[in-house]
């Protein structure tokens, strides 16, 4: 996954937006914000942070080299993925940064997730959990 495809996929959902509240280098992605995902997108190798289920984040992190815990974050909750050694199939990187964002709108307010369009899949996640990454393909 290319720096550029990367941001794409992030600003794809509804109410995203990309800040720099580092640095000119840290591309930041929040949604009513609170972020889902923090990228340096001129960083090599190109890597991403990213909001997990703690327990589907364990299994990832056991089946992938590539996803580790996350960098400067909270271990538990986040996971850092390394996106440049093509070991990740880009759908399961795709879902992956869903799954962070569907994570965040899930806890928003109700108000907030119904103005962005998402209070039925909120609602769906509270009473059932996260999805994570395998349910998405």
């Amino acid at each position: 996954m290319t720096p550029d495809r990367l941001r794409a996929v992030c600003l794809e959902f509804t109410g995203a937006g990309e800040e720099f509240p580092f640095d000119e280098h840290i591309s930041v992605f929040k949604v009513a914000g609170k972020i889902f995902a923090l990228s340096s997108l001129g960083h090599r190798p190109l890597s991403v942070n990213l909001k997990c289920d703690p327990e589907l984040a364990t299994q990832l992190r056991a089946s992938y080299p590539a996803v580790r815990p996350g960098w400067h974050m909270n271990k538990r909750h986040w996971n850092t993925v390394v996106l440049d050694d093509g070991s990740l199939p880009e759908r399961l990187v795709v879902d992956m940064i869903e799954d962070s964002y569907d994570l965040v709108v899930a806890k928003l307010p109700k108000a907030i997730r119904e103005r962005l369009g998402w209070k039925a899949l909120a609602e769906e996640n509270v009473n059932r959990g996260p999805a994570g990454p395998a349910a998405h393909t």
